[in-house]
């Protein structure tokens, strides 16, 4: 079953003093395009979790997110009380206004405030890769529902080129016999003495040319190599493109060598078709 590079995931975790929010979100790209935002703090376990999303989610242009909001007594910041009364003299040397003013402008300045870099807890570590863990869940469920409704529609399409494809085989001897009767009015409206059997092998030589039957045979083989690639156990979006691309190459063949309007009407409509399937595969994973 194929996989949508489209998706979301995020799970929160609360502790007793800190509520901890992970968000992943992906969309199409032809490798891994991972941005990450986490506080300072966590930033020695990133590679690590870098490590863990790329092995799950493979493609995509991925945000993951990692919050923490502070919900207890305890704080990693503290007020820098030297920094702090010496701000406020400076500014009372200044201009006169009262303490409480004075101290307002005073912790807006900078180092009013210092942080202590604590080093990360393990069990809090633990929640946080519970975390990732969990979205990566959801976010690859999300994946799969995508995906889903990806693979009807292509399944759809690839029976409309199908039929398509039949409708092209029922037409062939028609055009055949098309092309044999324009060809010998053509000569007839020369009105010139012609060796029967020259002609007939001339005959032979431009109907082989405008042949379709190895090209019909092949298109109907990639539709069949497209159907089973959507069934099979891992997506491969890369794969697929390449198969729409030799459907391509053989519908184009096909149009080429056609050189009768209803066929070629047929094959304008398997394009239209192609296009629609190439337009969705730049999402698959």
């Amino acid at each position: 079953m194929i996989q949508s590079m489209t998706g979301f995931g995020k799970h929160v975790i609360q502790l007793p003093t800190k509520k901890i929010t992970v968000e992943l979100k992906s969309l199409n790209s032809k490798s891994l395009d991972l941005n990450a935002r986490m506080p300072s703090a966590y930033r020695e376990k990133e590679l690590e979790i870098r490590k863990n999303i790329a092995s799950s989610l493979v493609r995509g242009k991925v945000d993951f997110g990692l919050y923490v909001e502070f919900t207890g007594d305890e704080t990693s910041a503290e007020v820098n009380e030297p920094a702090v009364k010496n701000y406020m003299k400076q500014l009372k040397a200044i201009a006169d206004g009262d303490d409480l003013r004075l101290l307002d402008m005073a912790l807006r300045m900078p180092d009013a405030l210092r942080t202590e870099r604590e080093d990360i807890d393990e069990k809090e570590y633990a929640h946080i890769q519970l975390a990732v863990n969990e979205a990566l869940k959801e976010i690859n469920n999300f994946r799969s529902e995508e995906g889903s409704v990806l693979e009807k529609d292509f399944l759809q399409r690839i029976n409309n080129l199908q039929s398509l494809l039949d409708q092209v085989e029922r037409m062939d001897p028609d055009r055949q016999s098309d092309v044999r009767e324009r060809l010998n009015k053509a000569v007839a409206d020369l009105k010139a003495e012609l060796d029967a059997n020259r002609f007939e092998q001339e005959l032979i030589y431009y109907l082989e040319k405008y042949d379709i039957t190895e090209e019909k045979v092949r298109l109907a083989n990639h539709l069949k190599y497209f159907a089973s690639t959507l069934d099979s156990s891992d997506s491969n979006g890369k794969k697929l493109g390449f198969i729409s691309q030799e459907i391509g190459r053989e519908i184009n063949t096909i149009g080429s060598k056609a050189n009768y309007a209803p066929m070629q009407q047929l094959v304008v409509q398997m394009k239209d078709e192609l296009e629609k399937i190439k337009e969705q595969m730049l999402n698959v994973l």
